[in-house]
């Protein structure tokens, strides 16, 4: 078959396009888990606690995450619809826009900011270099080849570039980054290092973020998987590997390098010497595929509501939309853009996942294609988590108004996170809704 399938639209995918095994999808998660967008979120965890505080909560985080993304995998696999097309069965055709309209900003908030880190590292190196730092040409260079990777669409992408380049490159400057980040006077006390008044619960809803914001793109690509199980494995075990990775090879870097700010680790990278720079390039290589798998979502998110404009065109749309905000936006905003990610999407996986269970875990094209415009009951569930969330957050997070009314209302915080209380808020009400509609019988309003 060709592995050029960019095309692919929003119709259930075919028998023999269904090409990708286990092992396919461990590599393509492992490889979108390495990143230094997710390293500089490592940095984020530190502040207020130790290291082994730190490492505590982006292990249980990513543990955590990664299991509703490796569901979210095998229930892409289950339906073969790309994930927003998903959410038409508990939500509705029409129900599903306003994930669609979210998961189209947050596609092209991460995108923006993968070209920032790779821009600013690249920068960096060039400047250490060649005395040059060209930051503005970078940015529009990477944009360029995240185009060109989504063009290709998922198989072409996990046969040409991460079997072939990847993730034999990756996997190397892994080890010697962790080599340097290691070999410090600190190590011998390295988890005692740190520590006051943070929250390890902050810190394990961050690493729930940065990996559930992956849920609403999840099925883009495992609708090309061979079963379910090897979506499961593949999606959960590959990034949780990689991604786990980088975020305690982040708490690491922050915590022994003295750093004030978290857009100063790829100097901090750069100023280690030649093989550091080295192994720093070759992740730059390889970055470009989380901006890849953002511009290719935001295409496929847009076609749920737009189903005939080509592929093509809303890629080259995405892609330079992400890249002059690249140009613009400081990366020190990222915290609270990633926290509020995480307050829409942990509750809408809940509802996904009791919709799901509800349908004996098996979906058919009619849940997709023939149900009503708008299910109400599964949208007041997910609002209602999302209410939860930001109810039990502490401290805060988002627009100046709505921090300002969060805190007017002063909420009773339990202390134990945002993430678990908003699924459970919105699973058992989802469950609770779609059982009785499935006894009720089927419907069209």
């Amino acid at each position: 078959m060709s592995e050029r399938t960019p095309t692919w639209g929003i119709d259930p995918v075919p028998d023999r396009l269904r090409v990708l095994g286990a092992l396919d999808l461990t590599m393509l998660w492992g490889s979108l888990g390495v990143s230094l967008l997710v390293l500089v979120i490592g940095a984020f965890v530190l502040p207020g606690l130790t290291v082994g505080e730190a490492l505590l909560a982006v292990l249980l985080g990513s543990a955590i995450g990664n299991a509703m993304l490796g569901v979210a995998g095998s229930i892409g696999a289950d339906g073969r619809v790309p994930a927003m097309v998903l959410l038409r069965a508990p939500l509705g055709r029409r129900g599903s826009y306003l994930p669609t309209t979210l998961n189209v900003a947050q596609c092209l908030g991460w995108a923006t900011f993968e070209l920032i880190i790779i821009a600013t590292a690249a920068a960096a190196l060039s400047e250490e270099l060649f005395g040059v730092s060209a930051q503005a040409l970078w940015t529009v260079g990477f944009g360029a080849v995240a185009a060109l990777l989504a063009f290709l669409g998922p198989v072409g992408f996990v046969r040409r570039f991460v079997r072939r380049f990847a993730v034999y490159v990756v996997i190397a400057s892994l080890v010697y980054l962790t080599w340097w980040a290691l070999d410090t006077p600190e190590r011998d006390g390295l988890l005692s290092l740190g520590g006051g008044d943070g929250s390890v619960w902050l810190g394990i809803d961050l690493a729930i973020a940065v990996t559930v914001s992956w849920i609403p793109l999840a099925a883009d690509y495992t609708r090309f998987a061979r079963d379910r199980r090897s979506a499961l494995v593949g999606t959960g075990l590959g990034y949780f590997m990689a991604g786990f990775w980088m975020l305690a090879l982040g708490v690491v870097v922050f915590a022994t390098r003295e750093l004030g700010d978290v857009a100063q680790l790829p100097a901090a990278v750069v100023a280690a010497g030649i093989a550091a720079a080295l192994a720093l390039l070759a992740l730059l290589v390889d970055e470009t595929d989380e901006a890849f798998a953002n511009i290719y979502s935001t295409a496929l998110s847009l076609q749920n509501a737009l189903p005939r404009v080509p592929q093509r065109l809303l890629i080259g749309v995405a892609s330079v939309v992400a890249t002059l905000a690249a140009l613009s936006i400081d990366l020190r905003s990222y915290e609270s853009f990633l926290l509020l990610l995480g307050s829409f999407f942990v509750p809408l996986f809940g509802v996904q996942l009791a919709d799901w269970l509800a349908a004996g875990t098996r979906y058919q094209p009619d849940d997709f294609f023939g149900g009503p415009a708008v299910r109400v009951a599964p949208i007041v569930a997910w609002l209602l988590g999302f209410a939860t969330y930001h109810a039990l957050h502490d401290p805060p997070l988002g627009p100046a108004r709505w921090v300002d009314f969060v805190e007017r209302i002063d909420p009773v915080t339990f202390g134990y996170g945002a993430s678990l209380p908003s699924f459970a808020v919105s699973f058992a009400l989802a469950f609770a809704a779609a059982t009785l509609r499935r006894r009720a019988g089927p419907s069209r309003t």
